[in-house]
């Protein structure tokens, strides 16, 4: 079997924008006091209030017990609240609290600014060609996963 240089290996370029892109949100997610998952669990419910924590580490793309390590986090500093479903006892709703909603919209417009910048680096043809090959990175992959069961 021959070895493939790094430098071709799409996943060491994959990895490597996925970081630089944690490392500029976490700088400037830092005044808001929110790391890059507590922004991503905030971002997630907003779109989707009483979502449980295991659909929410779903969306989030992390193992549930690491949701619950950020929803603890962000519940302690009073930003979600957990309430019982109204049916299913068992199962946690998670809303944001008028305070977490102040702090996700200042948080939002500094990643915001991110996402933007980002997306000017690209014309709006490069923009939609490199969303086509992500999506198409990630069903391979997903299929890939699958096929390793």
């Amino acid at each position: 079997m021959t070895s493939m240089p790094v430098s071709e290996r799409l996943g060491s370029h994959l990895k490597q924008a996925v970081h630089a892109l944690n490392a500029a949100k976490s700088a400037v997610l830092r005044p808001s006091g929110l790391t890059v998952p507590q922004y991503g669990a905030l971002l997630q419910l907003a779109e989707n209030p009483g979502i449980s924590a295991a659909a929410l580490a779903r969306a989030c793309a992390v193992t549930p017990p690491t949701m619950n390590t950020v929803l603890k986090n962000l519940q302690e500093r009073g930003l979600v609240e957990r309430t019982p479903h109204e049916w299913h006892k068992n199962v946690l709703e998670i809303r944001i609290t008028e305070h977490g909603a102040k702090v996700m919209a200042d948080a939002d417009a500094r990643a915001v600014r991110v996402e933007r910048g980002l997306g000017a680096e690209f014309t709006d043809e490069e923009r939609a060609t490199l969303i086509e090959l992500l999506a198409r990175c990630t069903d391979f992959l997903e299929e890939a996963r699958q096929s390793a069961r």
